[in-house]
């Protein structure tokens, strides 16, 4: 599979569509693993991440914007570089 750079953004939402939760007080290397699950889930389409964080604003808008902040910090923990396929 080619490699692709994802933007922290990219990054944020696939976080964002996984079941690793803010209340986990998750550790970096939890993030990393949570953001590969994911991305094995979806088959690397991000498209289907942004799906879902779509989908998720729509039905809940009074969390997904706390929701999101926290993926954002998260995913800035976490070196990019050390993301396998991502």
């Amino acid at each position: 599979m080619p490699t692709t750079v994802m933007s922290m953004s990219d990054l944020a939402d696939v976080l964002f569509a996984s079941t690793l939760q803010a209340s986990d007080d998750p550790s970096p290397e939890q993030v990393r693993a949570a953001i590969e699950d994911r991305l094995r889930v979806c088959r690397h389409d991000i498209g289907d991440c942004v799906a879902c964080v779509a989908q998720e604003a729509g039905d809940h808008p009074e969390t997904y914007r706390e929701r999101m902040r926290w993926a954002l910090h998260a995913v800035d923990r976490v070196d990019p570089a050390t993301l396998v396929g991502a």
